[in-house]
């Protein structure tokens, strides 16, 4: 079982003092704060391609590194990040072959109810049919979707105006980086 085996290496780890390599403080060294996917293809890719070590950056990740709601949870950790634990950047990076690309929130509903999921629940709770079945859908451009989610980022009323805010998009296969938007490049 996963558990067990986590477990198990997990007490080794500690036991040999292996975090002494992570050790830092809460406070990104590079100020940098990433909003990316949850892909695990960028588990380890992504720092690397970027230079980033363990401490240099507050890693937000969700599907397709996307923000629809300048009140998601991620804006939230956004913002916390800039004002409570010394981020000064923002970066969005979404990557090529996404899971949410073309991603369709009716289909993933039904999928889930064919898993076992009580999406009936699900929607009668929901604040409307409409919104439940949008709530899933993914994007039809990864650069459209991570310059969109940059703009509501950079526009939001409690994130101070200097702080940049860039969009980029990363080869999960060579990661390689295309820069969407430079958030340095100020546009009105």
């Amino acid at each position: 079982m996963l558990l067990d085996d986590i477990l198990v290496h997990n007490q080794k780890f500690v036991e040999d003092k292996e975090y002494a390599q992570y050790e830092t403080d809460k406070f990104p060294s590079r100020k940098a704060v990433i909003l990316t996917c949850m892909d695990a293809r960028l588990l380890e890719l992504l720092p690397k391609a970027l230079n980033l070590k363990n401490g240099d950056a507050k890693m937000i990740q969700n599907a397709g590194a996307m923000l629809v709601d300048t009140s998601d949870s991620a804006m939230k950790s956004i913002l916390v990040a800039i004002h409570a634990l010394k981020g000064e950047e923002v970066f969005v990076i979404g990557h090529k072959d996404c899971g949410m690309h073309h991603l369709h929130g009716t289909d993933l509903l039904e999928q889930i109810g064919r898993q076992g999921g009580d999406v009936e629940t699900y929607l009668r709770q929901s604040s409307s049919e409409d919104i439940a079945n949008t709530w899933f859908d993914g994007f039809n451009s990864v650069e459209e979707s991570v310059a969109s989610s940059a703009s509501l980022i950079a526009n939001h009323p409690l994130l101070p105006k200097q702080v940049p805010v860039h969009a980029l998009v990363i080869d999960p296969a060579t990661g390689e980086l295309t820069v969407v938007k430079n958030g340095y490049e100020k546009t009105n």
